[in-house]
């Protein structure tokens, strides 16, 4: 984990490294100040000898204004560092999140990736800013208190030795039991983020299905497994402060009683007293300061595990050594293929398919739910890799080319629909960037969709919301086909994606494809049997098989399913 993270400093390890530097520097000049004070008291103060007085403490207030400056600098670059640090791991994060496959993404969720990117990455950062200064002012500001205190009186030092242990056994016992507690609480976060997300995603069915009380008492559930965890942890963590008190005021005691002793026999100057009672401060404040960082590293390793499980990730799809980047034609071969989302053989959804499609042919396919039909084209552009067998695409197998000229040629518009926030122009260029508007405009009157967008008052200007909410589900279909002509694929494929049009524009639709873009392979996954019927083939899908291949003509005499959902389909009409 330790070492995954640290690839994230990257041009922010010069402020990383002279940021303790400062800090060892303000840390020695902090333990040298009561060294000076001690002196000033015993030899200034004591014999009335004023010069002294004045010499040592111009000596002292440039000590102290060095401290300073170093304590300064140490915090600009010790800001400069953690928030640098925390700006990569983001990045890291999200350019590792783009080469997920969908595998990838589904072993996550989504919740969890944004708790990741966000909350996560916001415990560490704090962490990093903690450990840069505290963790390095803290031990050294001991050691050096410790090694000072030693030169005033070796004997009473002692007492300090002997608290160390007693403080390092009873965070170790807290960090023990936090850590798992801390772990558990994050994966809940995950949950509450999802529920969130769920709620606002379908805030419209939430209210139209009166479902308010159900998502708040859902939403109080997890809260409130959140706090009782919180709590607990907090509970086990809170032991640190009355421990270290203990041992403070405990050490306190002691060195008065043995130092009043000390003075009274002589063995120990006034000044001496003084710098020892700052050095105990010190020291103590150091044993505080390191059981804080303790606690603060116990709750950002559960953060840094979960960081490092995205970074360390290995993506199911990669290109081959030498990949293909031409894609000769949009022909498409399945070879005995075979597909399991669990990558088990004996859990297949998609079994021992074969089926041939010459470049240019459009393709209609019917089958009921769970049949398999999404999965059957979601495997051409690689969007997950088969189980068994192979699919080629131009007489190639798909794995052997490169992912981006693949899919570059593969143009899909799935199920769900997804428009971003934008102008409609924006929205459309995702297909090409460069695209003039003439092509957009011509991609939309293909998708029939300029029709709805020459009534918008600014047209192809027109802001669309996050979502696509302030256009129609049939408006949306239409935007993301138009997007997906833009990319000049050698094949299109559209998954149920016409299902909120009406049929006389799922017509125009198809008339347009057939006339404009004759030499691309259309994959057309419908419902409505109007959608397919005028297919060259059509392919209907039974049970993660395919079940019959023909036209129109030769299924309505010969399958039993093509027939079922034709007749139900006329009678309904």
């Amino acid at each position: 984990m330790v070492k995954t993270l640290a690839k994230c400093i990257r041009e922010y390890k010069v402020a990383s490294i002279i940021t303790p530097i400062f800090i060892i520097g303000e840390v020695i000049l902090e333990v040298i100040i009561p060294y000076l004070m001690a002196d000033l008291i015993d030899n200034g103060v004591d014999k009335g000898d004023m010069n002294y007085i004045w010499k040592l403490g111009l000596v002292l207030a440039l000590v102290a204004l060095a401290s300073l400056v170093f304590s300064a600098l140490a915090g600009k670059y010790g800001a400069v560092a953690s928030a640098g640090f925390a700006k990569n791991l983001r990045h890291d994060m999200f350019y590792k999140i783009q080469q997920y496959s969908f595998a990838n993404i589904d072993k996550f969720s989504a919740a969890s990736l944004v708790t990741r990117m966000t909350t996560d990455v916001t415990n560490v950062q704090n962490s990093y800013q903690m450990i840069l200064r505290m963790a390095f002012r803290a031990p050294f500001m001991m050691i050096f208190a410790m090694i000072m205190s030693f030169r005033v009186n070796a004997s009473l030092s002692w007492i300090f030795v002997i608290f160390i242990p007693i403080i390092a056994l009873a965070l170790g016992i807290i960090i023990k039991f936090a850590h798992p507690v801390f772990t558990r609480v994050f994966k809940k976060y995950d949950k509450l983020n999802n529920v969130v997300q769920e709620n606002l995603h379908g805030i419209r069915v939430v209210k139209s299905f009166v479902r308010e009380e159900h998502e708040i008492k859902k939403f109080q559930n997890i809260s409130e497994e959140i706090y009782k965890d919180f709590s607990k942890a907090e509970k086990i963590v809170n032991f640190n402060m009355p421990v270290m008190q203990l041992c403070v005021y405990a050490c306190i005691l002691l060195i008065s009683w043995f130092s009043a002793r000390l003075i009274v026999y002589g063995e120990m100057t006034t000044g001496e007293l003084a710098s020892m009672m700052t050095y105990i401060m010190q020291i103590l404040i150091s044993l505080m300061f390191i059981s804080i960082v303790m606690v603060m590293v116990t709750l950002s390793r559960a953060s840094g595990e979960r960081i490092a499980e995205v970074l360390e990730e290995v993506p199911d799809l990669h290109n081959p050594d030498e990949p293909v980047a031409d894609i000769s034609d949009g022909s498409i071969v399945f070879e005995n293929v075979s597909f399991s989302y669990a990558k088990d053989k004996d859990k297949l959804c998609l079994k021992d398919t074969s089926l041939s499609i010459a470049s240019g042919e459009t393709i209609g396919i019917i089958g009921g739910t769970g049949s398999s039909k999404s999965t059957l084209v979601q495997l051409i552009p690689r969007l997950y890799d088969v189980t068994e067998g192979r699919i080629l695409v131009g007489g190639r197998d798909v794995r052997a080319y490169d992912l981006e000229a693949l899919r570059n040629s593969v143009a899909m518009v799935l199920q769900k629909n997804v428009l971003f926030s934008g102008t409609i122009k924006e929205n459309l260029r995702w297909g090409n960037e460069n695209a003039t508007d003439e092509e957009l405009v011509k991609a939309c009157q293909l998708a029939c969709a300029d029709e709805f967008i020459e009534k918008f008052p600014d047209k192809y200007d027109t802001y669309i919301e996050q979502g696509g909410t302030n256009v129609s589900g049939g408006q949306r279909q239409r935007l993301c086909i138009a997007r997906a002509l833009l990319k000049k694929p050698k094949i299109l494929i559209l998954d149920d994606s016409t299902s909120a049009v009406d049929t006389k524009t799922d017509a125009h639709i198809r008339q347009a494809f057939l006339e404009e873009i004759p030499d691309t392979t259309k994959l057309i996954i419908a419902q409505r049997i109007s959608s397919v019927q005028d297919a060259d083939r059509i392919i209907v899908m039974d049970g993660g098989a395919v079940n019959a291949i023909g036209t129109h003509e030769e299924l309505l005499k010969t399958n039993k399913i093509y027939q079922e959902v034709y007749y139900s389909q006329q009678k309904g009409e």
